[in-house]
């Protein structure tokens, strides 16, 4: 087994001879590709991220974003890269850079920003990414990984045992570590440095992560609603980033570069967000008041007043007030027998089934355990409305809500589907006695609106807005 070890070690030594100097250390770094092949690469996952997002079709805020992106990037270390800069449309709190200089910001975290100067440092993080070329360099360690055990294999017999592939696993772990925190960290520096470099105030840097902390704990309270775990917005920082002292260091960095008058541009980018879409893109359905409406798909749901409902681009599911029962909406395009036989084939032989009609179409409901299922036919495909719960005692309590859903489904006139329209950021001005809590009451964002307010106002947990403060609420 030294044997094993020691050829694994030999052979990373010199798969090591691909180096070439990194452009923000100066110093040799281990990778297999050239500058033209990094950005051959980008150029083809760009297109796949493409296929899975649709770009925001707002080319007044397209052209803003690649405005400021293109500033900072000509500051940047890498100034002679061609960085293409796109808004996405997703209701995701997230942004990413692939190798070659392809940047992604969605509108869903744009949304929680309330300057330009955050703006900035969202892009200039990505472009920190892309300077230092971390892409590549993970790729490249993953090659090297990958490579080095292929060779081994062929040499060492002891690599076809259960103990040579754990080592193998265990090796190949430990060539890829390092580049979590480390990396983010060294983006978060370099953005820091761009911002300067570009007349924005480094602390702008600190401001974002917090938004993303915000997010986080927000989504923790959420989370606790919908009896699931919380996402991670920025898990690389255990802490508020305030409280970070590795964080606060890297961007103090840049404080020998002092911006003495700060571009901060709050009013010009809240004017450039004005009329952003919010949270469901009409295109996957929207949720007003628990009822779903698809306008491609010409139907509508509605939901008991009391459970959350999650839409999402693979999944329209509901959650009961005390977590215990779900009720979920499938689609099956190429159904087969009547409604009563699908019931059956879906949820036993054995189970008593009702049928009707539900708007002249025809519909199934059955029961069998702790589910009810809905069947209705529609446009020739087979709308199942699945409701499922913890226990017998909770199927029982939410069975009359369960049928209630399932008989609500309605087909949309096309009057109907012309009126859905997303949820659009506005612009207020707050006047004496508002608080979040009343703004809240007009706002279709639900129980949570509140909450919700205050973060896209970055007044998360408990600020209140001051008079004459420019607000952005939901509409």
């Amino acid at each position: 087994m030294r044997t094993f070890i020691t050829f694994l070690i030999v052979t990373a030594a010199l798969l090591s001879s691909g180096c070439a100097t990194n452009p923000v250390s100066g110093q040799q770094d281990f990778v297999m590709m050239s500058e033209q092949q990094e950005i051959a690469l980008g150029r083809s996952a760009d297109a796949q991220v493409r296929k899975q997002y649709k770009v925001y079709d707002n080319p007044a805020l397209q052209s803003y974003v690649n405005r400021v992106g293109q500033n900072i990037a000509r500051h940047s270390h890498r100034p002679n890269l061609n960085y293409h800069f796109t808004v996405l449309d997703s209701p995701e709190v997230n942004a990413f850079a692939l190798p070659g200089g392809y940047v992604y910001i969605t509108r869903g975290i744009m949304a929680y920003l309330n300057s330009e100067a955050e703006l900035a440092a969202v892009l200039g993080h990505e472009i920190g990414h892309v300077t230092a070329r971390h892409g590549v360099r993970q790729q490249s360690a993953a090659q090297a990984a990958n490579i080095g055990i292929s060779l081994a294999s062929i040499f060492v017999p002891e690599l076809n045992t259960q103990i040579g592939q754990n080592l193998t696993n265990l090796f190949g772990g430990a060539l890829l570590s390092g580049y979590g925190r480390e990396h983010e960290l060294e983006a978060d520096r370099l953005g820091a440095q761009y911002l300067a470099r570009t007349d924005y105030d480094p602390q702008a840097m600190i401001r974002v992560i917090g938004v993303l902390k915000n997010q986080e704990a927000f989504d923790a309270v959420v989370a606790r609603q919908e009896g699931r775990e919380p996402s991670h917005y920025h898990g690389t920082f255990a802490t508020h980033p305030d409280n970070d002292t590795r964080l606060q260091q890297v961007v103090g960095e840049a404080s020998h570069l002092t911006v003495v008058n700060p571009v901060e541009n709050k009013s010009e980018f809240l004017k450039e967000t004005d009329g952003l879409a919010f949270e469901d893109s009409v295109d996957e359905g929207v949720v007003r008041n628990n009822k779903f409406m698809h306008p491609a798909l010409g139907i509508a749901l509605t939901f008991p007043p009391e459970w959350s409902v999650k839409n999402t681009p693979t999944q329209l599911i509901a959650l009961s007030p005390k977590s215990d029962a779900t009720i979920q909406l499938k689609i099956d395009d190429k159904p087969s027998g009547t409604v009563a036989e699908y019931v059956h084939r879906t949820i036993g032989n054995g189970t008593p089934v009702e049928t009707l009609e539900i708007e002249k179409l025809h519909a199934a409901i059955g029961s069998a355990n702790n589910t009810v299922l809905g069947i209705i036919y529609y446009d020739r495909k087979a709308f199942l409305v699945q409701c499922d719960a913890k226990t017998s005692a909770a199927i029982d309590a939410e069975r009359t809500a369960m049928k209630t859903t399932i008989r609500s489904f309605h087909v949309l006139s096309a009057a109907e589907r012309k009126q859905i329209k997303p949820l659009e950021i506005k612009l207020i001005t707050a006047r004496k006695g508002d608080t979040y809590a009343k703004l809240a009451q007009h706002s279709p964002l639900g129980k949570n609106a509140e909450s919700y307010l205050r973060l896209i106002n970055a007044q998360y947990p408990q600020g209140e807005p001051a008079t004459g403060q420019t607000l952005k609420v939901i509409e």
